[in-house]
């Protein structure tokens, strides 16, 4: 029997056979890790997730075949973990899945370079590095903003294990893809190649260990205090008028607080739907508001700016005064949702899906702003949440709170409201800072300094004003002060590998000398002679 047939069987071998079966089972393959996500957050499943994946593309007769089996289980992953895009974006998620699933092609010929066949002790090993590194290599090219942005990324699979988020606060959520890709690789050793499975017992073993010491080792965060915050979530409102219902919704839900002693008050992305500097009525009455609650409000304007040409989505800090001046513009935008890249080629989008029809302008730098009692705070607006560096950035410029102001309302009843709620436990354990991720129409969640949940979430059937002793910590947590060393970490492996495939490859061969050929003998064992 064949090695592949190890573990496929010779019928199911056969059966694969077929390029356009093999496809189908690369894509099934690449869409398994889903269910790691929320709304189902099988967090555990995660660690096994891609070992089909692996399995097939070590399988491939070639590594051509074994790059499709990659670029197919890509598009299957992304297609997986994106699907509720579909009723919005409709077939032009499918072309964005195809599209994107091609960087994974290059990880799928790795896998067979290194696990194809009977792989030795040396290659397992270096399997375990090098695997993990193609796939972070994945995740930050697709992170790029004008290519989706960094949804997805296997690692915040993670967001409620306290050790993996004790990890994120060493290495961030990159740390955390890496590690998890690495212990699928293992299983996949065990799984598939019994000669080879005392290398990756001995990788499992190590990952075991160097977790272990990170969990001893990470400092925890240091509470310091408490404030009390706010989340107002008025819930769906339809409707010609629905701008104005909104707010008058959310000013009611407000006037609530009243007694309740908040320090601030945070409402959802778009909960003004009009420029306050044309609306002097809607600033009285949210200063009202900040007087009656004794609190500043952190409200999100989406509308055209009177001083600027083009819309904008802002933060924007209302006092008892009114508009304190404090103000951020989100600075990265939501592809297709909040403007259409290529406008020119890809405008025919607009006619197939709900992409946006005029284009939102970008703020130019993240704000850290004073709200008042002596808190210092920075917001972000909707997917930017999804960014680790931008939440690094406000924590290594003071905030002592992170505060997210998200709408998922497009997605009401799909997974997208809880998988964006979970993100903001990571950006609080990778900082140790606390964040409030405040939405329109829920999910809405608060999480401590070190990514614990504080109080229970507000779904999205809830119509409410939640009030939550948020605490403060100090201190620097190694990812804030180091960065995204993993990803650094996984470029210098690429790039050894890279040099070690080129010495290989340019390396002159050395010829063995020619046998030394003894002469031949006649009959009468006297050496036979040329020529005679």
């Amino acid at each position: 029997m064949k090695w592949p047939e190890r573990w496929l069987g010779s019928g199911t071998g056969l059966w694969l056979a077929s390029p356009w079966r093999r496809a189908i089972v690369a894509a099934l393959a690449g869409a398994l890790p889903m269910v790691a996500f929320p709304a189902p957050s099988w967090w555990w499943f995660a660690y096994v997730a891609l070992v089909p994946w692996i399995l097939l593309a070590r399988s491939a007769p070639t590594g051509r075949r074994a790059a499709y089996d990659g670029w197919l289980g890509g598009l299957g992953f992304m297609l997986a973990v994106h699907h509720w895009l579909l009723p919005s974006l409709n077939v032009f998620t499918v072309v964005i899945a195809a599209l994107l699933g091609a960087l994974w092609a290059p990880w799928g010929w790795l896998v067979r370079r290194f696990l194809g066949g009977v792989p030795s002790a040396g290659r397992v090993g270096a399997a375990l590095l090098v695997l993990p590194s193609g796939w972070l290599m994945v995740e930050l090219v697709r992170s790029w903003q004008g290519l989706g942005g960094p949804w997805g990324l296997l690692g915040s699979s993670q967001w409620q294990v306290e050790p993996a988020l004790r990890l994120a606060s060493v290495g961030g959520v990159w740390l955390l893809s890496f590690l998890v890709v690495a212990v699928n690789v293992a299983v996949a050793v065990l799984v598939a190649v019994r000669e080879s499975r005392m290398p990756a017992v001995a990788g499992l073993v190590a990952t075991a260990a160097a977790t272990s010491a990170t969990w001893v080792w990470s400092p925890r965060p240091d509470v310091t205090g408490q404030v009390r915050i706010a989340v107002v979530q008025p819930g769906v409102i339809g409707g010609a008028n629905s701008a104005e219902a909104r707010f008058s919704r959310e000013e009611a839900l407000t006037r609530t607080l009243a007694g309740q002693d908040p320090d601030l008050v945070v409402w959802g992305e778009s909960s003004v739907g009009f420029d306050l500097a044309n609306r002097p009525d809607l600033a009285n009455r949210l200063a009202a508001l900040s007087r009656l609650t004794d609190a500043d409000i952190m409200v999100n304007v989406d509308a055209h700016r009177s001083d600027h040409p083009g819309i904008y989505k802002s933060s924007v800090l209302v006092g008892p005064q009114g508009p304190t001046g404090d103000r951020y513009d989100k600075m990265r935008l939501v592809p297709f949702g909040e403007y259409v890249p290529a406008r020119s080629l890809l405008g025919w989008a607009t006619s197939v899906g709900k992409a946006a029809g005029e284009d939102r302008r970008r703020g130019t730098e993240q704000v850290v702003m004073n709200a008042g009692h002596g808190l210092r705070v920075g917001p972000l607006i909707c997917f930017e949440t999804a960014f680790p560096d931008m939440s690094r950035h406000l924590a290594q410029d003071g905030a002592e709170v992170l505060l997210a102001q998200s709408s998922t309302s497009t997605f009401q009843h799909s997974w997208a409201p809880e998988q964006h709620a979970s993100l903001a436990a990571l950006r609080a354990a990778e900082t140790g800072r606390p964040m409030v991720h405040a939405t329109l129409t829920g999910v809405s969640a608060v999480y401590g300094p070190g990514g614990e949940r504080i109080g229970s979430w507000l779904g999205t059937d809830a119509s409410t004003a939640a009030v939550y002793d948020v605490p403060l910590a100090r201190g620097v947590t190694p990812y804030v002060r180091f960065g995204d060393w993993p990803v650094h970490a996984a470029l210098l492996i690429l790039a050894a590998l890279c040099a070690t495939e080129g010495f290989r490859a340019f390396r002159p061969r050395r010829t063995a000398p020619e046998p030394l050929v003894p002469p031949a003998r006649t009959a009468h064992e006297s050496p036979a002679r040329h020529g005679r």
